[in-house]
């Protein structure tokens, strides 16, 4: 979708400022720099990690996380989210499959690049067939981030802001956005989300990270038992836009209210399927009160017992299982990615929801504060 050519000159890394984390210190926090861009921009690298085997590495561009270590029922440790090795991989391919990278001003698609808000009408890029997706051409995904170290009791964090002004992307309205990373002795990773604009605008965060719980590179994840809390979905036209129904997941291969493997029928004979590819879809998650935490997703790998409970307070989650990876990119451990080798639980609200005034609003205005929560939480079974 864009490409920056040879955009990006790569610096030596640096020595982490931080000692690993221990029992006694609790979880520790380091830096490092991840290269420059061709105008010079520096790009960091934050390390935040515990006591009990938990690491995640982000960086500034994109606020991508670019790698997320979590052991094994026999302690063993593994990368379990999909990325690239070079800032310059990133800059150049990740356009495509925006691995591990924060997602704004509006995450998924947005029908023919259009809404109309308060009677007028804002026209967006499209990047994807007809319709706008995650952003625009340049998306929050692309922008380097400031960043603050945050720390608490028993807890370390890293929170990263950016100020997309009036007009970007075609959207209304001077966007502050901060995105707050946060792990503790605990193997969970919160994200906390928080806008605020001076213009009425429309706005839908996430993060879209890739995961193979038996580690990145392993092979396919359809092997995985995945549970969703959620008794609707949305379909899609054949654009993947909603059609504006909350079609019930019972009898449908988007029943996913009891644990099924992802693969087991992804290759089913069903529309939707065929559409999207596999699993393109958003769930509508089963939330008594709005914006109230719930369990969103359970997921579980069978061989290495590691296990990944989501929570959010957004109302769906989008269930993606890397339908068009195709071989071409080469990941952190130097294999290559290929169709349905992670998947990706992208917590949100609904695609296209200016376009549907049945579906939870995502219009934020002055005065208002934007906020949500998600939660990646990691285990084992025996």
């Amino acid at each position: 979708m864009h490409a920056a050519g040879n955009a990006v000159l790569l610096a030596a890394a640096a020595l982490l400022v931080a000692a690993p984390a221990d029992a006694a210190q609790g979880p520790s926090i380091g830096k490092e720099s991840f290269g420059k861009l061709a105008d010079g921009t520096r790009v960091d690298r934050y390390t935040l990690r515990n006591a009990h085997g938990m690491r995640v590495r982000i960086l500034t561009y994109g606020g991508i996380i670019q790698m997320l270590d979590v052991p094994d029922r026999k302690g063993r440790e593994a990368n379990v989210a999909l990325g690239f090795a070079t800032l310059k991989d990133y800059v150049d391919k990740n356009g495509g499959p925006y691995f591990g990278a924060l997602i704004g001003r509006y995450a998924n698609r947005i029908a023919k690049g259009r809404f109309t808000l308060d009677g007028k009408t804002y026209r967006l890029p499209v990047n994807n067939g007809p319709n706008s997706l995650h952003g625009g051409i340049k998306g929050f995904n692309t922008k380097v981030w400031k960043a603050t170290v945050v720390r608490g009791r028993g807890t370390v964090g890293l929170r990263l802001t950016y100020v997309s002004k009036a007009g970007e992307e075609g959207y209304p309205g001077t966007l502050t956005t901060s995105v707050t990373y946060t792990l503790g002795t605990a193997n969970r990773l919160r994200l906390d989300y928080r806008a605020t604009t001076d213009k009425a605008t429309i706005v839908n965060l996430t993060n879209h990270s890739y995961f193979n719980l038996a580690g990145e590179g392993t092979g396919d994840a359809y092997g995985h038992l995945l549970q969703v809390n959620a008794s609707r979905y949305t379909p899609t036209d054949s654009t993947q836009i909603p059609t504006g129904k909350l079609a019930p997941v019972k009898g449908t291969p988007f029943d996913f209210t009891r644990p099924h493997t992802i693969g087991e029928r992804i290759r089913a004979n069903d529309p939707q399927l065929l559409v999207g590819h596999g699993y393109d879809h958003n769930f509508v998650l089963n939330q008594r009160r709005p914006g109230e935490p719930v369990l969103a997703a359970t997921v579980t790998e069978p061989r290495s017992g590691r296990v990944l409970r989501l929570s959010t307070t957004q109302p769906g989650v989008q269930l993606y299982t890397g339908n068009y990876l195709d071989g071409s990119l080469i990941g952190t451990s130097g294999h290559a990615y290929r169709q349905g080798d992670a998947f990706a639980l992208e917590t949100q609200h609904f695609p296209d929801s200016p376009n549907h005034p049945n579906f939870p609003s995502t219009v934020l205005r002055p005065g208002q504060v934007f906020t949500s929560t998600t939660t990646y939480a990691f285990s084992t079974t025996r």
